[in-house]
């Protein structure tokens, strides 16, 4: 699989490469440590996030993210992401996904060892859809030390997620979420994640967000239901939130156990479907008031809460969820650096 372009962002590289089907987009990048990007109480993370700063990411060594594509576009039409703009034209393969992983490490060969490597199905397309996720996923988790072999990076912790908006349309939905869940817990012995795009608990407010696509919370709740007790951390409820988003405690205590789920409170981000579908990030990234009342309003409902808000250099170089290069978002960075704490080169 040959990269069609590399971008040089602060906090890594996003790049293009020509899969079995058409172009697939991947991100290869660092990380801040929890200590810049999230409010976590129940994490010992109590400092309210008021702008996140634009600094070095921890070492490679000690934590490396790859974000990849399982789809060629998408056949979700989600209003605030930008990769429905991309050609629809199926899943990813397995060797579409190992040559997305092996490429993003080759771009950093002077690393050779990672304590963890968090592996994001969630650049381009909903992963529930592709069943080679989930084959893929377990042929990581068996063959790591076929990857060092293969690529020169020995990994201590792989750590996988899967983040879907729960498809109507899916019938298999439920076999696919407890298939990840059996995964999450018995292969990987609580080293995935599962996250389940919320974003409002309206579902009148979902069905404009999500235009219909998008499963009730009444089903997906039914379905939460059956999942077995998760080995190590929570499933995740994501809200990505926007202004006028409904998050109403009542509602989420009637439908999912704070036992077996957290909670987790991102900003809508800035791309280019959301500045076209009218959709505003609530106060921008530099001020922590429009999260503290939904904050408080999930952890009054029972759960833990995590807030995420990215820094600038992260939304600019379009990390952020939603953001792809060949859906129309336009990078906006200095490509004179990058930020990462221990590389020994800027490009």
């Amino acid at each position: 699989m040959h990269i069609i372009d590399k971008y040089t962002i602060p906090t890594g590289y996003l790049f293009t490469t020509q899969g079995s089907k058409g172009p697939l987009e991947t991100l290869s990048i660092g990380d801040y440590g929890k200590r810049y990007n999230i409010k976590a109480d129940f994490l010992g993370y109590h400092d309210e996030i008021a702008g996140v700063p634009n600094v070095h990411c921890m070492p490679l060594s000690e934590k490396w993210v790859v974000t990849l594509s399982t789809q060629y576009g998408c056949p979700m039409k989600c209003t605030f992401c930008d990769v429905p703009n991309v050609k629809w034209q199926g899943n990813a393969t397995f060797d579409d996904l190992k040559a997305q992983l092996y490429n993003a490490i080759s771009f950093f060969p002077e690393c050779r060892y990672t304590e963890r490597l968090n592996i994001h199905f969630a650049r381009m397309g909903d992963p529930i859809f592709n069943p080679t996720v989930f084959e893929f996923a377990r042929w990581m988790h068996t063959n790591k030390r076929q990857i060092a072999a293969d690529t020169g990076l020995s990994i201590e912790v792989l750590h996988p997620v899967l983040t879907t908006s729960s498809p109507r349309n899916l019938a298999i939905l439920e076999k696919r979420l407890l298939e990840w869940c059996e995964i999450k817990n018995e292969v990987y012995h609580g080293q995935a994640g599962l996250q389940l795009s919320i974003n409002s608990t309206s579902d009148a407010q979902r069905d404009v967000t999500y235009q219909g696509l998008q499963s009730s919370l009444e089903r997906i709740a039914g379905i939460c239901d059956k999942l077995h007790a998760p080995v190590s951390r929570k499933y995740c409820l994501n809200f990505a939130y926007a202004t006028g988003n409904e998050i109403d405690g009542d509602k989420m205590r009637k439908w999912f156990d704070p036992a077996k789920f957290m909670c987790k409170i991102t900003p809508i981000h800035n791309n280019t479907a959301s500045k076209a579908n009218g959709i505003e990030t609530v106060g921008g990234y530099d001020s922590f008031h429009p999260y503290r009342e939904p904050e408080r309003i999930l952890k009054d409902a029972g759960f833990d809460v995590l807030v995420f808000v990215p820094s600038l250099d992260e939304e600019d170089g379009l990390v952020t969820c939603g953001n792809v290069v060949l859906g129309g978002s336009s990078l906006k960075y200095d490509e004179g650096q990058i930020k990462i704490h221990g590389l020994k080169r800027n490009k």
